[in-house]
């Protein structure tokens, strides 16, 4: 990276994002008294840690950290709290501070996109520094059942579990005090 100038000083930035994320998340998940909000943060920070093992070098965990925890966990969480029986409806007030913090999330994702969206077309990025090979259906075979076995089957077994837990707040909702 040396053959551009502040790429190092970008890359830093990025896993500042991601570490702050993922600290964020966590934060939000165990701080909050709302389940939804517990779940957004939990997203939120498992889409910090994707990051990281993307710093990592790990593409195949980057992806299935997005895939099976954002994707599938979250939103099988999601599903079984709607499903389940509501609680009474938030007041007035509350509704119009959630459609404040919308407004300013929205603004927020504006910014940050366009802000990105400069970076990207303003600056040149390095080539990588190798060629990696195309992926073949044998290749992803191969390395689905060697290299990559054991991390699949655990989260395998980390989505069935979310999905069982899921059916029996479905199926029993909460308990009222």
């Amino acid at each position: 990276m040396s053959g551009m100038p502040g790429a190092e000083r970008i890359v830093q930035a990025m896993f500042g994002l991601a570490l702050l994320t993922t600290v964020a998340g966590a934060i939000l998940a165990v701080a909050t008294r709302r389940i939804i909000r517990s779940v957004c943060g939990l997203a939120l920070c498992c889409l910090g840690l994707a990051g990281l093992y993307y710093f990592l070098e790990s593409p195949f965990l980057t992806l299935m950290e997005i895939l099976i925890y954002i994707g599938a966990v979250c939103v099988t969480i999601v599903f079984a709290v709607m499903l389940a029986e509501p609680d009474e409806l938030p007041p007035a007030e509350s509704r119009r501070a959630a459609r404040a913090w919308g407004a300013t999330a929205a603004i927020l994702g504006v910014l940050l996109f366009a802000g990105l969206s400069w970076l990207v077309r303003h600056h040149p990025w390095p080539s990588p520094p190798h060629r990696l090979r195309d992926g073949t259906l044998h290749d992803l075979g191969v390395a689905l059942l060697t290299t990559y076995g054991f991390a699949f089957e655990l989260i395998s077994v980390v989505l069935v579990v979310a999905i069982l837990g899921a059916l029996l707040v479905a199926r029993y909702g909460r308990t009222r005090p």
